[in-house]
């Protein structure tokens, strides 16, 4: 792993029952000469969802990634229901969003695809098999924080907060916390628990978190291209990834945010945080959950100008990562929305649009599902 090359300052906020650590940072230019600085007070949303743009306070790269080579080994065994994508050619893309366009013509290959996000109690079967530690649950190194309370450095990660009062949509560090304990067993603090809620999707889980569990479960995560044309399952482009309609028939399909944000979640569709997995109905190719609950890792590596030289067949994303928002990250593309988006806000749970995240970053907004190629 390349050497590291922090520079940018910390936040911490001291509170009665926590502390927040907002943490920024860069690593040296990976062939980006033209991005210059660092853009320090950018507009903020959820997790990879803006309009525009899309960060969240990242996780420190203070500790090395852990090598799978030799401690991981593949379970095939784990029973999952997993789903025939039967591959084809569609139009990726909109024109709604600058990055992601042009719409340009994709073919992927068949390939098999979890029915549903990887849940609490498949994510404790990685962990007990293997002893596996998150990012989220790691130690941060003094030596990365110039200037911060060695006491304060502790493993924790991103909580979505709701305010008590309507307030402007311009500061997301409203409502988004770091909580020192929060992790894939605690997903909103130490205080909280996944126990009764073996069906919810795992979250806390960051890209490497990802990463390691795929291959461990003989899988691996899905590229991009496979993602939409999965979330599509044969249909033409429309608004959502389900159809035209935000209700079809006067219901609520996906797991979305109703009401005002951050304050006023009139849980219309049943729920405030995460939903059980199948707990809407699946799309035409038997998946579930392709939009809303949890945004999804994807194995591309995330540039804002990556479609305008994608190859049409079964593309894997850029060499290289670029964030003109934070152009010393290395970024990778979600998928899918989550339990926070709405027309409101984060509105990028419609189709075709993308997500991105900080490879060592997590949220309880936050998870994957894994693809297998067929043989």
């Amino acid at each position: 792993m390349k050497q590291l090359n922090f520079n940018r300052a910390i936040l911490i906020i001291a509170t009665i029952a926590c502390i927040t650590l907002i943490t920024a940072f860069t690593k040296k230019k990976r062939g980006n000469d033209a991005v210059a600085g660092l853009v320090a007070h950018e507009k903020l949303s959820c997790i990879a969802c803006v309009s525009t743009s899309a960060k969240i306070p990242s996780r420190s790269f203070a500790f090395k990634m852990v090598s799978f080579e030799n401690s991981v080994v593949a379970d095939n065994s784990l029973g999952e229901e997993m789903k025939l994508i039967p591959g084809g050619t569609f139009q990726m893309g909109t024109d709604e969003y600058e990055d992601c366009n042009p719409i340009h013509s994709v073919t992927v290959k068949p390939f098999l695809m979890d029915e549903h996000e990887v849940t609490n109690a498949q994510f404790k079967k990685f962990v007990k098999a293997t002893g596996y530690k998150t990012i989220a649950e790691r130690p941060l190194n003094p030596k990365d924080y110039s200037g911060a309370a060695k006491e304060k450095l502790v493993p924790g990660s991103a909580v979505f907060t709701p305010t008590d009062k309507p307030v402007s949509l311009e500061d997301p560090y409203q409502w988004w916390v770091y909580m020192p304990g929060a992790n894939w067993r605690h997903p909103r603090g130490p205080s909280s628990s996944i126990a009764g809620k073996e069906k919810e999707p795992v979250v806390q889980i960051c890209y490497a978190d990802a990463s390691a569990y795929a291959k461990w479960a003989g899988k691996r995560l899905p590229t991009e291209a496979e993602w939409e044309f999965a979330a599509r399952a044969g249909r033409p482009a429309t608004k959502y990834y389900w159809g035209n309609e935000l209700k079809p028939g006067g219901k609520w399909v996906a797991n979305i945010y109703q009401g005002n944000f951050p304050d006023h979640n009139t849980k219309e569709d049943g729920y405030s945080g995460v939903a059980p997995v199948k707990s809407f109905p699946p799309n035409p190719y038997g998946l579930y959950d392709m939009d809303g609950n949890v945004w999804e890792w994807c194995s591309d590596l995330y540039r804002p100008d990556y479609y305008k030289s994608s190859p049409v067949n079964n593309p894997k994303g850029p060499a290289d990562s670029l964030d003109p928002d934070e152009p010393g990250l290395e970024k990778h593309v979600q998928r899918g929305g989550s339990f926070i988006c709405s027309d409101q806000y984060c509105i990028r749970y419609k189709a075709s649009s993308r997500g991105k995240g900080e490879t060592s970053s997590a949220g309880n907004n936050l998870g994957f599902r894994c693809v297998k190629d067929v043989n």
